[in-house]
């Protein structure tokens, strides 16, 4: 099960990736630019973003994953894709909340992947 798990949670963290870049990189450089500019780039970069998630998802679940621990692991990827995101891309300061959403996460993984 380990195999599976670490292969999708790889494909999850590029995806998310993506999804990061595609939902908040144009609040940092294309907020002077037109609005369909942005949503343009950011559905091209979406692509990328579904190209990886989808399979990701298929071998989790293949793999005996359930939904709810799919979805645990996304939310878990996404918020750990998106402090250094925020952090080290947009410059924003890092905030104890951070560590507080992490925490409840674990929690979170922990419950859902519990026999």
């Amino acid at each position: 099960m380990w195999p599976i798990i670490l292969k999708t949670a790889l494909l999850l963290v590029i995806s998310n990736c993506f999804m990061t870049f595609a939902w908040y990189g144009h609040l940092k450089n294309l907020n002077s630019k037109p609005l369909i500019i942005a949503i343009l780039l950011s559905w091209g970069i979406a692509f990328f973003e579904y190209a990886v998630q989808v399979p990701a998802n298929r071998l989790g679940h293949n793999g005996n994953l359930t939904l709810g621990q799919l979805k645990i692991m996304q939310e878990v990827i996404t918020l750990s894709v998106f402090v250094p995101f925020s952090i080290l891309y947009m410059r924003e300061s890092f905030k104890l909340n951070y560590v507080w959403a992490g925490l409840c996460m674990v929690g979170a993984v922990y419950f859902i992947f519990r026999k």
